[in-house]
């Protein structure tokens, strides 16, 4: 590897502190490194040609920001968890100077995970976990869901979730929805505190397209990985479907590792990103 990029969460005094050391750290083994806030996208985004490497600096949350600076590109992305659930995260701070030069020399694997493409007129937007609808007041709305073109129901709900494997162990499973293995190309329909309509999820194919559609009146917001969010107009449609692009991590567990840490990190284990 040449050049690394270290992205970092500002907000956290460790992020930005780990961040300086893994700099000092990559350039006394020669390599070329450069580090930006994940919330400084602009900045980020023009460093991305060139680079070998994503290292994160947070949580979960910080991996989404990182994701969304990454793509169209390849570049993989080393999770390093600050936060306390991380299951995106592949190592914690306190082992990344140690787990490093291992890394450098070639070792680990990367996992390529899949990500949705949401189209609203002539936006696209691409997330890792999910798109949402939901209500902006405090009350339920009424929303059309359509699968290739054929009605499934009217939901009268709290909203509704699209997510992926990944966004499956986040929202989705919140709202009672089905986990997926990280590496599935499958989606899920999953409707948010569900009144009328159908209140289980469903696992849809990856070739299926979804189309929502807000009843007139209604007042929702649309949600990217829950962090880009637009408010959306009477009777506006979004339609959702697997991205041609796809996340890559480097990872240095077992490719089983995911059996072996779900239970663990689903233990009421606070979310920080």
């Amino acid at each position: 590897m040449k050049r690394i990029g270290v992205l970092y969460h500002p907000l956290r005094e460790k992020a930005r502190h780990l961040a300086g050391q893994l700099q000092e750290f990559l350039s006394s083994r020669g390599v070329s490194s450069w580090q930006c806030s994940t919330w400084d996208e602009g900045k980020a985004r023009p460093e991305i040609p060139g680079t070998d490497l994503i290292l994160s600096i947070g949580g979960d949350g910080t991996i989404l920001r990182a994701v969304r600076i990454v793509t169209p590109s390849s570049v993989p992305i080393l999770g390093i968890n600050l936060g306390r659930l991380g299951f995106i995260t592949e190592i914690d701070g306190d082992e990344v100077l140690s787990k490093l030069p291992g890394l450098l020399e070639g070792e680990g694997w990367i996992e390529d995970r899949a990500m949705l493409e949401a189209q609203v007129e002539d936006k696209s937007l691409h997330a890792l976990n999910d798109v949402v609808l939901r209500s902006i007041a405090v009350r339920l709305v009424n929303i059309q869901a359509e699968v290739d073109g054929t009605a499934i129901t009217t939901y009268r709900a709290d909203g509704m979730i699209v997510a992926s494997a990944t966004g499956s162990t986040s929202y989705s499973l919140a709202s009672g929805g089905p986990i997926l293995h990280p590496q599935s190309r499958e989606m899920v329909l999953q409707p948010i505190s569900c009144h009328l309509g159908l209140s289980h999820g469903l696992v849809l194919s990856p070739q299926c397209i979804v189309d929502l559609r807000v009843a007139r009146g209604e007042k929702v917001v649309l949600s990217i990985d829950g962090q880009v969010e637009l408010p959306l107009s009477d009777g506006q449609s979004i339609r959702v479907k697997l991205s041609p692009h796809v996340a890559r991590f480097l990872r240095i567990h077992e490719p089983t590792y995911f059996y072996g840490s779900l239970c663990q990190k689903l233990r009421g284990r606070r979310y920080e990103s």
